[in-house]
């Protein structure tokens, strides 16, 4: 782990986040969950390992799947933070960070779901139809 630490938070911010080195992988997801949730044509996130991330101020949770949580600051409502199934790794949103910039996607899923009028995102080197074929902690 590198001594790089990555700040940001929610629009209003009462809650802070941390996230310690870089991320395991950087994805951009097209499913309906995602797009419904994010009420945007796709989900940005990068994935990083829980002890790695530390959030300060109060959270909402949301259970939005049979594994998923979603993180929302009850203030003004933004998404700071999601995890799934893997207990060890915590997604969180490049926008909500103070250097937004900072990752680009590698990898896409649910490509069966994309907006056709999206242009291609550069630095993408892998697309799934639908998730991840055999899961690993690195992408592509």
């Amino acid at each position: 782990m590198t001594d790089v630490i990555h700040k940001g938070g929610c629009a209003c911010g009462k809650v802070r986040i941390e996230a310690r080195g870089e991320p395991y992988r950087v994805g951009v997801c097209h499913c309906l969950t995602c797009r419904k949730l994010h009420g945007a044509p796709f989900s940005f996130y990068a994935v990083f390992s829980r002890d790695a991330v530390t959030v300060t101020g109060q959270l909402l949770v949301f259970k939005s799947s049979e594994h998923g949580r979603r993180y929302f600051c009850p203030a003004c409502g933004s998404q700071v933070s999601s995890h799934y199934s893997r207990a060890d790794e915590i997604y969180v949103y490049p926008g909500s960070f103070d250097e937004p910039g900072r990752w680009q996607p590698t990898y896409e899923l649910w490509t069966i779901r994309r907006d056709p009028w999206l242009p291609e995102f550069p630095g993408v080197v892998s697309r799934y139809e639908r998730d991840r074929p055999k899961w690993s902690r690195t992408a592509p």
